[in-house]
Order: structure tokens, then C-alpha cells, then sequence
């Protein structure tokens, strides 16, 4: 049987690839901004583009923070994608504004020290050891990124018995990154999977045998 996948749908997603994408690898994809259907869904996808001032605001519209906070307390997967990411953290700091967002992750996105931005085009991960997401992939493997903001440090390292989530670091420029997340039932990539060709497939298939 198909697992389920709600696709938010809160106006700041790429969310015709996302859709084909999931698709692809056998999930029964449902479009919804409704916060019952999210809740209920076996698995939640949180897409983002633009600012995160503007996918903050839109998420909120559609109590989408509380969503994802109702899931992750019945440890139900949420997986987020590029500034679907980004509002992971507790804040971002992206053209002089400072955002507060969903604060699932201590840190901050802010703007990443390189000449050239946006990061934009294919580049490889540093691959988490012992990744789910990324099972069955390479460190050659490429994957397709558009960001100029992100994650650049780490700060959630829980003593045992608790699972120290695994992180996966990209790099433009000299600067590291937060690339991707694996922390019990919240993943989420700052790359976008739906616009990954066959590798993305994969690691969208790794997301819902996870499940």
C-alpha cells in the first residue's frame, strides 16, 4: 500500500515538482493546506522558495508550525526542503530582517561568506555516516541546490542516551553549510531532491521507507 504524503501547501513551494517527484518513487501525494489532512498523513513534505520572512508569514497562515510540532510529537515524519529547512531553525537573519521561525532546531540561517551568490547548480554532500537519506548514493554524487542563506553551523548535540542526529555539510565558496538532517523523525535538505534527477529520487525513496 502506498504510503501517504501531504504536501503543504502554504503559497511559498515549488510544489508541481515536488508532487511529480514523490509520485515517482510510489507515495499517494495530496496537496493541502489543511492542517487536519497534514496532521493525518503518514508523511508531511514542507517545501520553501524566496525569503523567509515570506514563507514564514505564509506557514503561520496555515498553522503550519503547529503542525509540524503536533507530528514530531507523536514522532511522525516531517521533511522539509530548501527554506522549508531553513524554517526549521529558531531564526534567520535575510536582508536586514531578523525572522523567528518554527525553532524544531537551536541556530540560525544567515548569509553565506562567498563571492558568489546565489549558491546555484549542482555540488556534492559531505555525507552523514550511516545515512538513511542518502542509503545507496556515493560522495559523488550531486545534487541540485539555489540558496545564498543557510544554516552555517550546528548547535543540537544531546548527550546519550539520546541519538545525536546525523548532518550532512555542503560547500560554496570556502563556506560550509548545513546541507541535510536526519534527527529522529525531522529531516529536511537545504538542496532540492525534486529537482535531482535520479539521485533525488532516491533519496526521496530512502525518506519513505523510513516510514
Amino acid at each position: 500500500m502506498a504510503k501517504s504524503v501531504a504536501l503543504l501547501d502554504y503559497g511559498s513551494g515549488n510544489l508541481r515538482s515536488a508532487h511529480r517527484a514523490l509520485e515517482r518513487v510510489g507515495a499517494d501525494v495530496t496537496i493541502t493546506s489543511d492542517p487536519k489532512v497534514a496532521v493525518a498523513a503518514d508523511g508531511l513534505l514542507v517545501p520553501g522558495v524566496g525569503a523567509l520572512a515570506a514563507c514564514m508569514a505564509g506557514l503561520r497562515a496555515v498553522n503550519g508550525p503547529r503542525v509540524i510540532g503536533e507530528r514530531l510529537a507523536g514522532s511522525r515524519p516531517v521533511m522539509g526542503i530548501c527554506v522549508g529547512m531553513q524554517v526549521l531553525f529558531d531564526s534567520g537573519d535575510e536582508h536586514g530582517i531578523h525572522t523567528e521561525a518554527c525553532g524544531e532546531w537551536p541556530g540560525s540561517v544567515t548569509r553565506l561568506q562567498a563571492d558568489v551568490l546565489p549558491h546555484m547548480g549542482w555540488n556534492t554532500v559531505d555525507i552523514a555516516e550511516d545515512s538513511q537519506l542518502f542509503a545507496g548514493l556515493d560522495a559523488d554524487t550531486r545534487f541540485y541546490f539555489v540558496h545564498s542563506y543557510a544554516a552555517r553551523n550546528w548547535e543540537l548535540n544531546p548527550e546519550p542516551p539520546m541519538e545525536a542526529p546525523k548532518v550532512s555539510w555542503g560547500e560554496h565558496g570556502g563556506d560550509r553549510f548545513v546541507a541535510a538532517v536526519e534527527n529522529g523523525p525531522l529531516w529536511a535538505t537545504q538542496f532540492h531532491p525534486e529537482k535531482s534527477g535520479d539521485p533525488g529520487a532516491v533519496l526521496l525513496e530512502n525518506w519513505l521507507k523510513s516510514f
